[in-house]
């Protein structure tokens, strides 16, 4: 009789064992099934692919022309197409840029449609052949942590020259700025030089003022 109890007491405790094992075997299963069904969070990098997009909703070139022996002037902007800036290790290494310009426009007060149409016509940028410009810098140094001395190429009217000038950063905003100033008859802009014109007080300056705000 003691052996009959035994035995039915050892069969109930191996039967709970293997419901026990049947349902840690189950919890597991459903818990690799969860981990594969659920995908890790991902880390997005700004800087991932080593190219920062500019924001070419804010970003601008400001310019300034002015005439050569008498006052006056104008200025106006223009906008970018696109851009991005490279970078290594976070810092910039280089950057290509595009102008969109049919873009250009006279924020001086003495706007006139005139002045801009003449300005985007053959006599000037002549943006129906060339509706773009370009500038890809070359060289990059950090003079230190918020100034840069870079070197690049600009194209415009298919014509490529190269410029030098400095550019500041400001990593709050992010933004960097910068201002130079090139002879527009490098670029074939002739129109109203002093060498082309038979009053000099109609002479306009070679000397075109750029300032430049990129935020990314």
């Amino acid at each position: 009789m003691r052996n009959c109890i035994l035995c039915i007491m050892i069969s109930i405790s191996m039967m709970s064992c293997n419901s026990t094992q049947k349902d840690t075997s189950k919890n597991l299963s459903e818990v690799a099934k969860e981990q594969v069904e659920t995908p890790p969070s991902k880390v997005i990098l700004k800087d991932s692919a080593n190219a920062i997009h500019i924001d070419v909703t804010q970003s601008v070139v400001n310019w300034r022309a002015s005439m050569l022996f008498s006052f006056g002037g104008h200025h106006g902007t223009t906008n970018f197409k696109e851009g991005t800036l490279q970078t290594t290790d976070g810092n910039i290494t280089g950057g290509t840029f595009v102008v969109d310009m049919q873009t250009i426009a006279n924020v001086d007060g003495g706007y006139s449609q005139n002045l801009v149409s003449h300005l985007k016509n053959e006599d000037f940028f002549d943006v129906e052949q060339y509706p773009t410009a370009t500038l890809v810098m070359t060289q990059v140094t950090y003079m230190n942590n918020k100034q840069l001395s870079i070197t690049a190429d600009l194209t415009i009217k298919n014509i490529t020259k190269p410029i030098r000038f400095q550019a500041d950063l400001d990593t709050i905003a992010p933004q960097m700025t910068a201002m130079f100033i090139i002879d527009r008859s490098e670029w074939d802009i002739t129109y109203g030089s002093k060498d082309t014109v038979s009053v000099k007080d109609y002479a306009i300056s070679n000397s075109v003022e750029f300032k430049v705000s990129l935020f990314y």
